[in-house]
């Protein structure tokens, strides 16, 4: 477990230094937490790859969507994952396979064991926390 000053430093350094967010469970319904979050994040000027394995959209928020990571035709740098916690696990192994830089699972995800994997392989992790929360926090200091 981090200390709260070590946790605040990863959740800086991921929205600070990482723009090409893959989002896992992104819906294309605009009333879904991840549709929402989805597009804060675009509007707020980071690139982002909607990545649904249980939705056959073509695209979501102007973006083409893809089935699963390994799809995904270009590197990211933050798997950002609105899956349920027993799921959230193979989407952190996923993004470790990736190469992704850092792994980020909403509100209500939580997976210690998938944590410390992704921490043990280099990768900046948070969880149980949302960008659309953090993100104007960040700004106001």
């Amino acid at each position: 477990m981090e200390s709260v000053e070590a946790e605040r430093d990863v959740v800086e350094r991921v929205l600070d230094q990482y723009r090409t967010w893959a989002v896992v469970g992104c819906s294309p319904n605009e009333w879904r937490d991840s549709h929402d979050v989805a597009a804060f994040l675009q509007r707020s000027g980071y690139r982002v790859i909607p990545v649904n394995p249980q939705c056959h959209a073509d695209e979501i928020l102007g973006e083409r969507c893809y089935p699963d990571l390994a799809s995904v035709p270009e590197p990211v740098d933050v798997v950002d994952i609105f899956r349920r916690s027993d799921k959230a696990g193979a989407h952190v192994d996923e993004a470790i396979a990736a190469g992704a830089k850092a792994v980020w699972m909403q509100l209500g995800v939580v997976d210690e064991a998938a944590a410390e994997r992704a921490r043990a392989a280099g990768l900046d992790v948070v969880m149980d926390r949302c960008p659309k929360i953090e993100l104007p926090r960040l700004r106001r200091r």
